[in-house]
Parts: structure tokens; sequence; C-alpha cells
């Protein structure tokens, strides 16, 4: 088989796995948008959407189903894709928002402005902005900058991330026991009482990140082979690292302050991913599976489970769990066969 053949081949290969996972999310969204408590034919929830008003299943539908199914699917899309993007660029299975405290950072400034400022909506976005991106620079900063190695900046954010948890925990306790209940059922990742508006503000973000996130992908491949190849290549890595940076935090503070952290998204999609495309790096695979991942735990954590549904994040934190001590133990092993 020539190399040119071969080529073609893995080429094809990819695309089959990345039509395949994009009929599955496809699949999973319509299944969150019609399945639950209350079940929508498909014919009446097209008529709904033509204009058609067919009483409470046209309430339920467009007011609770389909927002939830849109965030599941945007969030999903953000986080998936961030989790890749920070795997590539630090060349480690490990390196993910959430793991790192990118998130948490994102959820402590969200909490702190919804308990203690009273901030709603695009407030709380911009909030968790701040927080996210100044953990992300924080992180940078202590390690050493752009060239330091993986591990350190992974520990130096899992470092990060229990101080941030101790944070939210004082303002929950500063809290009225009201506000400590909501910021509580935000915290678990929970995506039930959707709204138009939150609605909106993750998919404008979704909209102007992951497109430029996707155009990040072909210089992040390089960056993943070496700095000093990529270097070589034309490719300004300090500017690179710095742009994923900022999308990356843009994608998991818009996906956090709407859906709430939901936890180990990223950590799944980019092993998954890789797994699906034979070892290499996809961000459009892994925002595909982040939003694979999203849109099914949340259709069943919101199964007839005796003690009731159960939240989003609850559900990809059982499945996360696993997958981070699996990846903890095979990192050990390897350093063990290297050095």
């Amino acid at each position: 088989m020539t190399a040119a053949v071969l080529r073609a081949a893995t080429a094809r290969r990819r695309r089959l796995v990345l039509a395949a996972a994009a009929a599955a999310t496809v699949a999973l969204f319509v299944a969150r948008a019609l399945l639950g408590d209350y079940q929508i034919a498909a014919p009446d929830a097209v008529r709904i959407l033509l204009g058609a008003d067919l009483g409470p299943a046209s309430f339920l539908f467009l007011e609770t189903k389909l927002p939830t199914a849109l965030v599941a699917l945007a969030a999903g899309l953000a986080l998936g894709g961030s989790g890749g993007a920070f795997q590539s660029m630090l060349r480690n299975p490990l390196a993910s928002p959430d793991v790192m405290g990118v998130t948490l950072g994102a959820s402590a400034a969200a909490v702190t402005g919804l308990v203690v400022a009273g901030l709603t909506g695009a407030q709380v976005t911009a909030a968790a902005f701040a927080g996210g991106l100044a953990v992300a620079l924080g992180i940078f900063v202590l390690s050493g900058g752009a060239h330091s190695a993986s591990n350190r900046i992974i520990l130096i954010g899992l470092g990060l991330a229990f101080a941030l948890q101790a944070v939210i925990h004082w303002v929950l306790i500063r809290g009225s026991v009201y506000q400590a209940r909501d910021a509580m059922r935000w915290l678990s990742g929970s995506l039930n009482a959707m709204t138009w508006d939150g609605v909106s503000r993750l998919w404008l973000a979704v909209a102007v990140g992951l497109p430029l996130l996707l155009l990040l992908g072909r210089p992040l491949r390089l960056i993943e082979v070496g700095d000093d190849l990529a270097g070589g290549l034309g490719i300004r890595v300090p500017r690179v690292r710095l742009a994923v940076l900022l999308v990356v935090v843009l994608l998991t503070a818009s996906a956090t302050s709407v859906a709430g952290p939901i936890a180990f998204v990223g950590l799944l999609a980019g092993p998954i991913a890789r797994r699906l495309n034979a070892g290499r790096s996809s961000l459009p695979l892994a925002a595909l599976v982040g939003a694979a991942v999203v849109l099914g735990a949340d259709l069943l954590g919101d199964a007839r489970w005796p003690w009731g549904p159960l939240p989003v994040g609850i559900i990809t934190g059982l499945l996360g769990a696993p997958m981070l001590v699996a990846l903890l133990l095979r990192s050990t092993s390897e350093e063990d066969i290297h050095g």
C-alpha cells in the first residue's frame, strides 16, 4: 500500500468517525428534547416549532425541554473542545479546564457574584470569565510561563483548585440559607430551569469561541509535536498559547455561568476523541464527544430514579472520576518505564 493510498484511507476513516459522532450527537439532542417525564412525539414537536399551539405540550417543549437540550449541546461543545485544546497545548491528557482549576475559578467568581453582589444574567457570565481568566493566567505565571513542564502546570492548577473550593465554601457560609441552596443547586451542574436568555448567551459565546478554537487546531497539532518544531515551521508558540487560553476561558466560563460547573467533560472528551481518531487529536471530534457526553448524561440523570432526577454534573462526575484515576495510573506507569 502506497503512502498516498494510506493517507487517503486514514482521511476517509477520520471523516467517517466525525460524521458518526455528529449523527450520535444529533440523535442524543433530539432524544433529550423529546423524552423525559413528559414525552413529546416528533410530529408534535415539528408542529410546535412551526407555530401550532398544542397547549401544555407547547409550553413544556418551548420553555423547558428545548432550552435544556440547547444548553446541554452548547455546554458540551464548549467544554469538550476546551478540554481537547488544553490537552493538545500541554501535551498531557490530564490537562483540562476542570481538573486544572479554570472551571473552579469561573465558579468561584460566579458564586461570589450571585451570593454577595446579587449579579444576574450577563453579569454572571462576565464575572465567571474574569475568574477563569485570573486562574488561568495565575497558573501560567506561577509555573514559569509558556515553556514550563506540563506536569508542573497541572500540579499548580490542582493546588489552586483546592484553594478555590475553600473560597466557594466560605461564600456559601456567608450567604443566607436560600442563597446557599440555590448556589449549591447551580454548583451541581444542573440543567434545570434553563431560560432562553441563558441559551442565547451561551450560544453567542460558542458561535464566537468554537470557530476560533478550530482555527487554532493546526498550530496546536504542531505544538503537540514539540515547541522547537512548531517554531521552526513558523508557529509563534507563545501567541498561539495565549490565544488558546483566552478562547478556552471564554468557552468554559460561559458554559459554567449558564449551566454550572459540569465536571470532567473536558477530561472525558479528549481521550475518547483520540481513541476514536486512531490516537490523533481532533478538536471538532473532541467538541462533538463533549456534547454527546453532556446530552447523554443529562438524559440519564432525567431517568425515573427512585430518588428523583440527578443533575448532569453528578453523572459526569461519576463517569470522570474513574477516567481521572486511569489517566493518573497510566501516566505513572509511563514515567516508571521511561525513567
